[in-house]
């Protein structure tokens, strides 16, 4: 078997007094060894509360079901005494905000030498010299002196590609990114685009995760294109195809909202995670509606690629 990840029927509900928040309705991804998935998709479809399900780092009023099988072995059934050895280790997490995501009060060296203390058995010596390897490598420069230094004292991207050094600092199997482009000028993109091209080119066989609803990273950055809408992923397609010829409405539609692609705005509003449509999670704000939409598609394979829409029932 060649994937690194598989995550099945995935299911995250979050509860709050008397309501529950279906963060997660029945989410499906995988990832082979040395791919790229691109999770995209509107803010508040569940793409981060998947990213954070992997690593079991959801809060406790959580409900969750399903399967996330990581090299063969169901994360959710594991301890916290043994998903704390792949947390950080095998399957690292980069956060999408590197301005409150490091220690203020730590050495920017030591809290990139803490997972490699915990996960990699190196005389302190060896650990020093790692994190002083990659500030080099990431372009941290005089890294002997940023090591010492605190996060205040990073610019903003510094402190991004800390992060990033921090990621990969036990050479994990799976780096998860959430929206790493987030709030940053075009400039900084391109940046972070070459950053993560780099890691992909150093650390061969290495797999990537990355939540992000910029569809410019996507393209170039992704082997695959995961679209997540309402807690669900609904199409899984080659980058290439994606970008040629979508399958689903709601990605065409996605598609089309791009300056570049004359900015058309989405029609309708958002679905309520509480009280979730019936069937497609699309339907009501989809041109193609039909009575069959009000039950739930299940996926239809198109030329390899994967698409929950009845459009595509060939039976």
């Amino acid at each position: 078997m060649n994937d690194l990840l598989v995550v099945k029927d995935l299911r995250v509900n979050f509860l709050l007094d008397d309501v529950k928040v279906k963060a997660v309705n029945g989410a499906y991804i995988s990832i082979k060894k040395g791919e790229t998935l691109c999770l995209i998709g509107e803010s508040g479809s569940g793409k981060s509360v998947l990213g954070l399900s992997i690593l079991k780092l959801l809060p406790e009023n959580t409900e969750i079901s399903g399967e996330i099988l990581f090299e063969g072995k169901n994360l959710l059934e594991l301890s916290d005494k043994e998903i704390r050895k792949i947390r950080g280790g095998k399957i690292s997490w980069v956060p999408q905000s590197p301005s409150t995501s490091l220690n203020p009060v730590l050495k920017v060296g030591y809290q990139i030498a803490e997972p490699i203390l915990l996960h990699l058995n190196l005389s302190k010596k060896e650990v020093y010299e790692k994190v002083i390897s990659l500030l080099d490598y990431f372009g941290i420069h005089p890294p002997e002196k940023r090591y010492h230094e605190y996060p205040h004292q990073y610019s903003g991207g510094m402190r991004q590609r800390a992060l990033v050094a921090m990621g990969t600092s036990t050479k994990p199997k799976l780096i998860i990114a959430d929206e790493p482009t987030k709030g940053i000028d075009i400039l900084k993109k391109v940046r972070v685009i070459k950053l993560f091209e780099r890691i992909k080119n150093h650390y061969k066989g290495i797999s990537l995760l990355l939540i992000t609803h910029d569809l410019t990273l996507a393209k170039k950055l992704a082997d695959k294109i995961a679209v997540m809408y309402c807690g669900q992923v609904i199409e899984i397609s080659k980058t290439e195809d994606f970008f040629k010829n979508p399958l689903h409405p709601y990605s065409k539609a996605l598609l089309d909202s791009l300056p570049s692609r004359g900015l058309k705005p989405i029609k309708g509003y958002s679905p309520s995670m509480i009280n979730p449509p019936k069937g497609c999670k699309f339907h009501p704000r989809c041109e193609f509606f039909s009575n069959r939409c009000l039950t739930e598609p299940p996926f239809f394979n198109v030329d390899g690629n994967l698409v929950r829409c009845y459009l595509y029932d060939r039976g």
